[in-house]
């Protein structure tokens, strides 16, 4: 064989197990905290693994990982983050600011991974996106201009539409954020928009009637909602033909939601494992900046159209990156 071939082929080779050499060498394999709100199945997990097998990792044997889950219920966020300090995960991968806000009051010294969070600044996370300093870094889908395009699209799909709710928590200071954006939004466009405060499932429930009671024209949910949310919204939302926003496609694909318009998530996810392997090659989290999405998507679902009795325009049609028939 030509010895050149030969170079190259062991090239690849090394390259893609230096992750179990790396291990090997430590006289430890990887332990990886991964941190949600919501809970499994998680449509982000499998990303975030695609990520790792990318780079060359196998979960459970040359990398290994403790999921926890809140099961919805952010008060149990700070047990569960000194949870994964108390194990010494090498380093916590989360999203979102109550999680996110959990693992930083948790530890100053383990490294923390954002997969996905709306502005790390505003909520005290990071001291800026370029220097983030202190022990985070990530990714952030700061986008403020998100919200109200996903408000134009409803408009043109139903025109006749006057009110439109929006779940959220007061509790998470990103949705608080959010709020007044899409406030002022909702008015440019002529909606009257119902932000319901939902904390908990007893408030979810309230939140249902009171969209009933309003007739809202449609129901907006950002993707942390939906995370922790996902079957109940879906289940409501079936029953009364009510078209679901979502801010990412995979509540579209998976749980049946009428269109989402923002970042990619799943691309985000997958991101977040290049950040924890720069880290466990010893990069510090204050010198890596927090970068921004690179991919924008507007998926339709038809199949949901269908079902609840919108029609989609073709103009609403003919720009959406995907159209699930």
């Amino acid at each position: 064989m030509n010895k050149k071939i030969i170079v190259c082929l062991l090239t690849i080779a090394l390259t893609s197990i230096a992750p179990s050499i790396q291990a090997q060498q430590s006289g430890k394999v990887p332990r990886i905290g991964f941190l949600r709100i919501g809970s499994p199945p998680d449509p982000f997990v499998e990303a975030f693994r695609q990520g790792l097998r990318d780079l060359g990792y196998l979960e459970g044997k040359t990398i290994l990982i403790e999921y926890r889950y809140a099961e919805g219920k952010s008060d149990r966020l700070p047990n569960l983050a000194a949870e994964l300090v108390r194990i010494k995960c090498d380093v916590i991968v989360t999203a979102d600011t109550p999680p996110i806000r959990a693992a930083k009051n948790a530890t100053r010294e383990i490294p923390i991974v954002m997969a996905a969070v709306a502005d790390p600044v505003a909520a005290g996370l990071v001291a800026s996106l370029a220097r983030p300093g202190g022990n985070i870094t990530g990714l952030s889908t700061l986008a403020p201009e998100l919200d109200g395009k996903r408000l134009e699209l409803l408009k043109e799909t139903l025109p006749t539409a006057t009110r439109v709710a929006w779940v959220w928590d007061p509790d998470n200071p990103a949705l608080t954020i959010r709020l007044k954006q899409i406030q002022a939004a909702a008015q440019a466009l002529g909606f009257k928009l119902q932000a319901l405060e939902v904390r908990n499932p007893k408030e979810l429930q309230s939140a249902f009637e009171a969209t009933i009671k309003e007739r809202a024209g449609a129901l907006l949910v950002p993707a942390v909602m939906a995370g922790t949310y996902q079957r109940q919204i879906l289940e409501f939302a079936q029953n009364k033909r009510l078209p679901l926003i979502y801010d990412t496609k995979e509540f579209v694909e998976q749980a049946g939601g009428l269109m989402s318009y923002g970042p990619d998530f799943s691309d985000l996810w997958r991101r977040a494992a290049g950040y924890m392997d720069r880290i466990l090659k010893r990069a510090k989290p204050a010198d890596l900046p927090v970068e921004q999405p690179t991919k924008f998507e507007f998926v339709i679902n038809l199949k949901t159209a269908k079902q609840i009795g919108v029609t989609i325009p073709p103009n609403v049609l003919a720009r959406a990156d995907r159209v699930i028939k």
